[in-house]
């Protein structure tokens, strides 16, 4: 090659990789712009409906700004996600526990911890049963305590007068929120319970398998007893003052205990910070919240309670009120102090 010719070969070299260099940064820029308009969300398939609901109406009132991914593995498996920086939002069916609080920490996840609505964990018989329209706690305790495993399998061996029929158990998966609290206020001890169930973190699947056996028992939240009311049946439940049936009035009454719980969404403080689409859909989520609330099923906390929540995330109030474990018996007016003196 002749000694002119160096200079333009050079040159050309020079332009190429400004190019490239230019495409490169262009390309950097688009995956920063496209990450920074999706928000993930993963946890409870009983705050699913809410929060499907939630986004569901943000991308219809602000089209094309954010990719809004709702899905749901129960709420352990969400806060283990969570905790690895994996998505933005959490939603759970139970206070945040130590363990995953010790996760969020170490991976130095700063988190909101928002109530958004309450729930009636719902206790269900097939309409053909025409014998169970109560049961205790004490009874519910002698059905799903570990004991009970392989020896409790009759109706009649949990009250006298129900018939001597086999009875099938549909219940919460253990990556649920809603078996930790199950536990916890039935048997007293969080995740303790038999394993002879058929058990799922997706409530459908426990809807269906109630519909379709007339000897079967189950649990999970009221939004998914609403809609098939038609094809299942509420059992009371007696605490030692009369049956109580899951409702709105009783939940916000204070009747409906020990199953009645405050539903959640922890949101990663990072990613409300330093993504606006995060900040915008938790501000129309606390807005929307009363009437969406209802329209999947839920209980929404008073208008008192949103204006809390909405003031602890305006502020930058993190962390949790609980001390890692349900508070039984909560009603929405202790909720609300708890929440006021975080």
């Amino acid at each position: 090659m002749n000694s002119a010719a160096k200079p333009k070969v050079f040159a050309l070299s020079i332009i190429a990789l400004t190019i490239g260099a230019i495409a490169l940064l262009n390309s950097c820029t688009q995956v920063q712009s496209q990450d920074s308009q999706s928000i993930k969300i993963d946890g409870s398939s009983t705050v699913y409906p809410i929060t499907d609901a939630m986004a569901k109406e943000y991308q219809n009132t602000n089209p094309k700004k954010a990719q809004i991914t709702v899905e749901f593995s129960g709420t352990s498996g969400g806060f283990r996600k969570f905790c690895a920086g994996e998505t933005d939002i959490s939603n759970a069916s139970r206070p945040i526990r130590p363990g995953e609080m010790e996760a969020c920490n170490k991976a130095g996840i700063r988190y909101y911890e928002l109530p958004v609505a309450f729930d009636a964990l719902t206790v269900v018989v097939n309409p053909k049963n025409s014998w169970a329209k109560d049961i205790t706690v004490a009874e519910l305790k002698k059905l799903w305590e570990p004991a009970a495993q392989g020896k409790i399998t009759r109706w009649n061996q949990i009250r006298p007068s129900w018939p001597n029929q086999p009875i099938t158990l549909y219940g919460a998966g253990k990556d649920s929120g809603t078996f930790d609290y199950f536990t916890e206020a039935t048997v007293g001890t969080a995740r303790a319970s038999r394993t002879d169930y058929t058990a799922s973190e997706d409530d459908t699947v426990l809807v269906q398998g109630v519909i379709k056996d007339e000897n079967a028992l189950g649990y999970f939240g009221l939004a998914y007893y609403e809609d098939n009311q038609s094809q299942l049946k509420a059992v009371g439940i007696d605490r030692g003052k009369g049956a109580v049936l899951p409702s709105r009035e009783t939940v916000e009454k204070g009747q409906y205990q020990p199953l009645a719980r405050p539903l959640f969404i922890y949101v990663n403080y990072n990613s409300a910070q330093n993504k606006v689409e995060v900040r915008n859909f938790v501000e129309l989520y606390m807005k929307k919240a009363p009437t969406l609330v209802s329209s999947v099923g839920y209980i929404p906390l008073p208008k008192q309670g949103y204006q809390i929540i909405y003031q602890h995330f305006y502020n930058g109030k993190v962390g949790t009120v609980f001390g890692g474990k349900a508070q039984l018996d909560s009603t929405i007016e202790e909720l609300l102090r708890k929440q006021a003196t975080f």
